[in-house]
């Protein structure tokens, strides 16, 4: 297992990492399998999205805000239970194939990183398996 370091430096912030992640594949050796990317955190997650046209992540955060608002009748203390919700409904890991030795995704997708309470220094924990049958 990897560690990929990120540090965000906004509130709410959608961050690609398909990059940091092919590096991690590429290092791993291996040719065909999976790729798992976990985030280890309760107020932040993983998604997969378009990467070609910025906007959509804007859309997805705009999306996000007016379905979790940031104030309402909350209970817990902290303060940031729109950041507890929207990391549950984003998700906290993906998986992707591998073939050849590099990520297997569509034209249009990218793995984000998406901050819902920075800015803060977090990790993505990235596993790579191989296929049995490779």
């Amino acid at each position: 297992m990897q560690t990929i370091k990120v540090k965000t430096t906004e509130k709410q912030r959608m961050i690609d990492v398909t990059k940091q992640i092919q590096a991690q594949v590429k290092e791993s050796g291996v040719t065909s399998g999976i790729c798992t990317v976990f985030c280890p955190h309760t107020t932040a997650a993983v998604t997969l999205q378009e990467n070609a046209d910025p906007d959509v992540k804007l859309d997805m955060l705009d999306a996000l805000d007016r379905a979790v608002p940031l104030k309402a009748n909350y209970r817990h203390a902290e303060g940031n239970s729109a950041a507890h919700i929207k990391a549950s409904m984003i998700g906290s890991s993906v998986s992707v194939f591998v073939e050849n030795r590099k990520l297997v995704l569509g034209s249009w997708q990218a793995i984000f990183f998406c901050e819902f309470d920075g800015p803060r220094d977090r990790s993505l924990l990235v596993r790579v398996i191989p296929d049995r049958a490779a």
